[in-house]
């Protein structure tokens, strides 16, 4: 195999044939050294997967003209948008001075968000779910196609959500927290048994405040409550095959201004890139798709036995 290293004189070679023929107004340059010199270049610098947005740009409207607009921003057309970009419940939007909003509410939320439409690195996992500490957002992917995404408020500085790869494990409509039993979680979906930590929905104030687990929206969370798999167990506490995988990642520059902020003078601020996802995603791929093989067997061997 060629290394970048021996590829260099190779280029160079080819650069001073172009240049020779156009000097010597040689019109026809040879196919085969077109070819050769666009592989050459194409293995010194391999193009980049980008995360495709439309081009969307912000601006900051203080609480007393927003709020004047009952029409414009009250909508249920805009309020998913508006509640997404500023990372809060409807609640919280209508108790926030300014709010962040967008020229144009016409595309799907989708495209406010970070998360690219697709992303092949996942192609052959059916479900994955990823959450985003940075930008504060989450992201469901099917086959690696983006079917859900939206705004959550993680863990805050002295109970920050753990990083890396878990598993979906038991989830329940409703159940009382372990922290406090004051805490009603709703369509709650643990993902660390032993620690408690889980997705679910609660107040979304806007920034990370939870003890630890994923804040989300009502919708939000009834879709991954009903949408993400459980574990499977056998004998009611031994574990024969895994739920959907969720990877946490990133990390939230605590003590700074709120990253998303950033959009107003810069739209493509909080877009993920494709490769920096991959980098969170490439460690974790091969047990990924082990334990998705090893469900796929203990489904078929349920579904053979009965």
């Amino acid at each position: 195999m060629m290394t970048h290293r021996s590829l260099y004189p190779l280029l160079l070679l080819l650069l001073s044939l172009t240049f020779s023929c156009k000097n010597n107004e040689q019109k026809n340059i040879p196919s085969v050294i077109d070819s050769t010199l666009k592989k050459a270049v194409e293995t010194l610098a391999p193009p980049q997967e980008e995360n495709l947005k439309p081009v969307l740009t912000y601006h900051w409207v203080k609480k007393k003209e927003w709020q004047s607009k009952k029409d414009s921003f009250e909508g249920a057309a805009h309020l998913d948008i508006l509640n997404a970009l500023n990372r809060v419940d409807t609640t919280h939007l209508k108790r926030l001075d300014s709010i962040i909003v967008p020229n144009d509410f016409s595309k799907p939320l989708s495209s406010y968000m970070p998360f690219p439409e697709h992303l092949d690195i996942v192609k052959d996992i059916h479900k994955i779910i990823f959450f985003s500490y940075p930008t504060q957002t989450f992201a469901a992917y099917e086959n690696g196609k983006l079917i859900r995404t939206g705004p959550t408020n993680m863990g805050k500085k002295a109970t920050p959500t753990p990083q890396g790869l878990f598993f979906t494990n038991w989830k329940a409509r409703k159940t009382i927290s372990t922290v406090d039993n004051e805490w009603i979680l709703k369509w709650n979906f643990n993902v660390h048994n032993k620690w408690g930590v889980g997705f679910h929905e609660y107040g979304l104030p806007g920034y990370p405040a939870s003890h630890s687990c994923m804040r989300l929206l009502g919708a939000d969370a009834q879709f991954l409550y009903s949408w993400a798999d459980q574990w499977i167990l056998k004998n009611n506490h031994e574990l024969s095959a895994n739920g959907t995988p969720v990877i946490v990642f990133g990390k939230y520059p605590f003590g700074e201004p709120r990253p998303w902020f950033k959009v107003v003078e810069d739209p493509k601020a909080m877009i993920i890139p494709v490769d920096s996802l991959k980098s969170y995603i490439e460690p974790h791929l091969p047990a990924i798709l082990e334990k998705q093989k090893q469900r796929q067997e203990v489904m078929a061997s349920v579904t053979t036995n009965n």
